[in-house]
């Protein structure tokens, strides 16, 4: 089924096209400026095998640049800062604090100054047969005014494809004329060849992956590559047999298997927990943040957003690392659920230790996490649970305090003989419930 192709706005009012495909990890693959058009590209059997196989193990994002594609064409910025607009528009409507970051060729400049301006955003970076300036400053000079556009595309297709190629390379020429007009992608081309990423180069902290094909024809690709590779810290250079830049043509399993390879080695795919069938036991986990308003009101809401957005990533990431599945932001709390109680109880012990490390080392914005869990048989509905376990979880977690978490007896049970160390809190009336309940104190501090 083709992907539903949604809209994010940028923060210079531009509308940016994406799509996603798949569950876990967020990889966001960025487009090979100008040549993208996310609804043609899926007609490709080669490129939807390949994005195919890019979502098998994670949740594989997509989008047009501006100016390309289905995004907004009428615009006039498009230098690398007004690009990495466009990236951040995307990831800010999806709600993601933390993803594998892919580029192309021509995107590759643009992928490494967001690595660089966005340290704590990019888990990892994946380059793929890296232009540099001199394949976008080659391709804008080839591309002068008043260049018959047919035969611009019909020869840059063969460059990429091959010279052998005939059909391929005339339906490729087809998809890169529907890409962008002449004037944006010369605009862009221009634009991209006025900036040098290897200034940059030394601020890159992601784990770096640089895949470049050795025969590759169109421009001295593997010495661009091992320049990138030489000045990105700790970064790694795999070079593949092939002749095309193009990913999705030619041995795609080896350029996977050296993907998977270096994503596995620190941040696997998460386990995602399964809690939403009717009727299945679950544990229900909510967060909230103590003193929101009171944070707002004494920081500004700039400052303030920034300390909850780290909230919000500390929440994420604990999540992932134990088998969570986010059912809902709540703004200053989250919404969780679980298909293990064990696992739900890690994953609270590790949120407050995040938010205790987060204090230490900003005492002036401390964040205060109030932790409520509980274990039932929520109703599932239309991507969020509902029904008396839900209610009781988020009664129980309103009953907290900061850096407290609290659980119900049922958790408890549930966990007997896991070494977790509780303390009884007694029976507590909970808002809309008509009997008391026997709440009991999880106790974070000490080893468990």
């Amino acid at each position: 089924m083709e992907p539903r192709i949604q809209y994010a706005k940028t923060a210079d009012g531009v509308s940016i096209a994406f799509w996603t495909l798949g569950e876990g990890t967020p990889f966001v693959h960025m487009p090979v400026l100008p040549w993208s058009h996310i609804q043609l590209e899926w007609q490709d059997p080669g490129r939807r095998r390949w994005y195919q196989r890019a979502a098998e193990k994670r949740k594989l994002v997509r989008y047009d640049g501006r100016g390309t594609g289905l995004s907004d064409r009428n615009v006039v910025d498009y230098s690398v800062d007004a690009h990495m607009l466009d990236l951040q528009a995307v990831v800010e409507r999806l709600g993601v604090q933390r993803f594998v970051l892919g580029a192309l060729t021509t995107a590759v400049p643009i992928a490494i100054a967001y690595a660089a301006r966005h340290p704590e955003a990019v888990s990892h970076l994946l380059l793929w047969c890296p232009w540099g300036r001199h394949g976008a400053r080659s391709q804008a000079l080839r591309l002068k005014e008043g260049v018959d556009w047919e035969l611009y595309t019909e020869a840059l297709a063969h460059a990429v494809l091959g010279w052998a190629t005939g059909e391929e390379a005339h339906r490729y020429a087809a998809y890169l004329r529907e890409c962008a007009t002449p004037e944006t992608a010369r605009a862009i081309l221009r634009a991209h060849a006025e900036f040098d990423a290897t200034t940059v180069l030394s601020q890159v902290r992601s784990p770096t992956l640089i895949l470049q094909r050795r025969q590759l024809a169109l421009f001295p690709g593997v010495e661009v590559a091992k320049g990138l590779a030489s000045g990105i810290p700790d970064a790694r250079l795999a070079l593949l047999e092939g002749a095309s830049t193009l990913p999705w043509v030619g041995d795609m399993e080896a350029m996977w298997a050296a993907t998977d390879e270096f994503l596995g080695d620190s941040e696997p795919a998460p386990a995602i927990a399964e809690p939403a069938a009717a009727g299945g036991l679950c544990t229900i986990l909510f967060t909230d943040v103590e003193g929101s308003t009171a944070l707002t009101e004494r920081l500004g809401d700039a400052k303030a957003r920034e300390v909850l957005r780290s909230h919000e990533r500390m929440v994420r990431d604990a999540l992932r690392a134990h088998g969570g599945a986010e059912v809902k932001a709540m703004g200053d709390g989250f919404m969780a659920s679980f298909s293990s109680a064990t696992r739900a109880l890690e994953c609270a012990i590790a949120m407050q230790r995040a938010f205790a490390a987060q204090a230490d080392e900003h005492p002036e914005t401390p964040i205060r996490v109030r932790i409520g869990l509980n274990a039932g048989e929520p109703i599932a509905e239309d991507e969020d649970l509902f029904g008396t376990a839900v209610n009781m979880a988020a009664r129980i977690a309103a009953q907290a305090k900061g850096e407290e978490i609290l659980a119900s007896d049922v958790v408890r049970q549930l966990v007997a003989g896991k070494r977790f160390l509780f303390a009884d809190r007694g029976d507590i009336a909970l808002r809309g419930f008509e009997d008391p309940m026997r709440l009991y104190e999880v106790r974070w501090r000490e080893e468990v």
